[in-house]
Formats: C-alpha cells, structure tokens, sequence
C-alpha cells in the first residue's frame, strides 16, 4: 500500500491540546535505519519526502489534522517547504537551522504564500528570537529549561500570539508544569503512562469485556462462536450491523443478522471491530490511546505474520491490543490482565519478559516513536527484513484509519 516509499522511514508523533485531544502530528521521517535523527538528510530530498507522505496519504498519516514536518536549512533554502498544501503542514525548523538572511527570507517567502511555521527547541535570548514575527508555533523543550524560565517565555510568547508547544512531556507532571507555564500545545508520550490507580480491584464488566476481547482473538475461533458472542453484548451486535449498513459499503439492501454480517466482511474484520468498540468504550484515558493501541496490534500482527508464523498472527495483535490495557483502564498491568486467558508467551511478553512476543513489541513501540535503528535490528533478529518495515507501518496507518473510521 506504501508504493513509492522504499526506504523513507516514517512514524508520526501526536500533538496535544490542554483536554487532551489530538491538535497534529508530528511526522518524523529519515532515508534508512542506521541515523536516528528524525529529519531531513542530504540525500532525502523534501520532494522524496513529500511522495512518501503522499503514497501513504496526509490524511492517512494525520487523521485530517496538521502536519508538522521538520525541515533543515539546505531543504529549506531549496524551497522544500513549498512543496506541500500550505493549509495540511506547518513548516518546522530545526534549531540547527542558522538564522541568515538567505533563511529569513524563505520563511518570510514561506508566510507570505500562507503557511505557518514553527521554530523548533526554541532557546529564549538565541538567534532564533529573529524568526519570532513569522512565526506561528514555537516549541519549548520542558527538559532543558527550568520552570521560571519556562515560564517567563511562554508568557511573553503569547502575549504575541504565538502558539507555544512543550516538547518532551513524559509524565504527567511534566504536562501539569506545562500547563501552568502557559504552554497550550503538549507533544510527548505522556500519554501513554498510566497516572494513577485508584488500589481498587477492576470492575467485574471490565473484567467480562476483556474476556470478551480475548475470545474474540482465540486464533481457531469459529464463525458460530463470534456469532454467539456478539449476539450476547446488544451494543456490539447493534454496532456491527450499523457499520455495515453504513454508506461506506455502499449495500443495496439492508443487513439484518449477525451471521450475514460476517459472511459479508469475514470474520477477522468484525472480530477486529469488535476488540477496539469493547476497549475504546473502556478507556479512561485520552482517544488517542485507542488510537495508539490499534496501530500497535495491527503492526503485531503483520511482524507475525513476516516473521513466517501466520497461526500467531492473533495472538499478536491480542499482544498489542493489551499492551496500553493499564492506561485504557486505569489500573496496573499484571491485574487488567490476571483475568484473561492469554497464550503463556503473550502474558509474559506483556509482563516484561524477554520472549519473542516481547520483542515484536519492542520493535513496534521504537519504530512508533522513531528509533529506526533499534527496530530495525530487533526486526533482523526476529527473521523479518528490516526493509520490509517501512512497507508494514505505512500498511498499519492505512488499515487503522480505515477501521477507525468504519468503527467510529
């Protein structure tokens, strides 16, 4: 589904609001494996990296959102920015991008033709304070500065309308520091860390839908046993034969029954469905989490399947369907889990023991967040071509996006 995006390495990273809501991504992309830096090279063109955003589709990547890219000075200067829609991309300077004439003038060039542009690990006092009238977003790294700091340029910041980001935010914590420096927009995996638990033992419907999830993932399940189970749970059934009769497949009568439904989108799809309606009805933690869960599993699965084992093709993606199960519901891993009927080597995988399964998930969070390099060794060591990741991930986003919004 990626054709055209040979070696171009792409993940994303998610920008978010003070309620928590996606505002844009982030995108993130290198040439190969080997150069963890997450931006443009001397032998990655902005035009290379404009197809290979396009052969997966901006909406795909962004979910309809902004898209900031991250651009250098030699791109830059080449008019690199100009090469995407002024109203899907914020233009992004990296700090090593030196403030010159020639570069003032772009970005003016840059505004002037209607695109925003964001500046980078901002640092209050240094020669980017010159690129502060064109700029729209500027980006403060909540790591390096402390809080008075912090604080102070963010205020002056905004009192000129500038959109302050903080970059870097692991904790929650960090995000409340943020908060009340006066940064509006929050990139970081906080996210994904579970805040607190509430010491509570989890609540016997979370516990029968997470049993429902893990029966609908047994890899020999059969037609007539999902049938049975949906047929159980009145709002998985409603939800099913809604999508179906949606305008997304174009039917030209209505779908009545369960069964009918799965002989019409197979089995592995609705089953699928229905894993992400049970945990997104769940969560207790950010849509984005969802989100972020279902890219998980499904690039599980496909490294199952490229790793020559199409019989755990279920099992991993059950492997990264559960493996944000302490944040979707706010309570510790070892015990969302304790009730579910998981294959030994997924339960320990999830756990934190160094297994096979453990390593599939390995490679998908680092490729996730962009550490190529990592992946990509963890990947050769699991029997998959490094090469083929780039293709897998982009074959991820496609397929999220697509169930993301046939489930919405």
């Amino acid at each position: 589904m990626a054709a055209g995006l040979g070696q171009v390495h792409v993940a994303r990273q998610p920008i978010l609001d003070a309620k928590q809501q996606v505002f844009g991504y982030e995108l993130l992309y290198r040439a190969g494996p080997d150069d963890e830096a997450c931006t443009a090279t001397s032998n990655v063109s902005a035009r290379v990296i404009r197809d290979a955003f396009q052969s997966i589709g901006f909406e795909t990547l962004t979910d309809g959102r902004k898209a900031f890219v991250n651009l250098d000075a030699p791109t830059l200067l080449a008019d690199g920015g100009g090469l995407f829609d002024p109203s899907a991309v914020v233009v992004e300077l990296l700090e090593t991008v030196a403030v010159t004439p020639e570069v003032t003038g772009m970005c003016q060039s840059l505004r002037d033709r209607g695109y925003a542009i964001a500046l980078d690990d901002f640092v209050p006092g240094g020669p980017a304070e010159a690129l502060l009238p064109l700029a729209s977003f500027v980006k403060l790294d909540v790591l390096a500065l402390d809080e008075r700091t912090l604080k102070s340029a963010a205020e002056r910041l905004v009192s000129t309308g500038i959109t302050v980001v903080a970059e870097k935010v692991e904790t929650d914590a960090v995000l409340t520091t943020a908060k009340a420096a006066g940064c509006s927009l929050f990139q970081g995996y906080f996210f994904c860390r579970p805040v607190t638990f509430s010491g509570r033992s989890l609540p016997t419907s979370h516990v029968a839908q997470m049993q429902l999830v893990a029966a609908l993932n047994r890899p020999s399940v059969s037609l007539a046993s999902i049938e049975d189970l949906l047929k159980r749970d009145g709002a998985l059934s409603y939800r099913v034969l809604r999508s179906v009769n949606s305008a997304a497949f174009g039917l030209r009568r209505e779908v009545r029954s369960i069964r009918e439904a799965l002989l019409l989108l197979g089995l592995d799809q609705v089953r699928k469905w229905s894993s992400i309606w049970v945990l997104a009805g769940m969560n207790k933690g950010p849509a984005e989490v969802v989100t972020m869960t279902v890219i998980r599993a499904r690039f599980c699965e496909l490294l199952g399947r490229r790793m020559g084992r199409p019989d755990q093709g279920a099992g991993y993606f059950l492997l990264g369907l559960c493996s944000l199960l302490d944040v979707l519901l706010g309570h510790p891993l070892p015990e969302a889990i304790k009730e579910l009927p998981l294959d030994t080597e997924i339960r320990d995988a999830l756990l934190g023991e160094p297994n096979k399964a453990r390593m599939v998930l390995d490679t998908v969070v680092d490729y996730q967040q962009g550490y190529w390099h990592r992946a990509a060794q963890a990947a050769t060591t699991l029997g998959v071509d490094a090469i083929a990741l780039p293709d897998a991930y982009a074959d991820t986003l496609v397929w999220a996006h697509a169930v993301t919004r046939a489930t919405a």
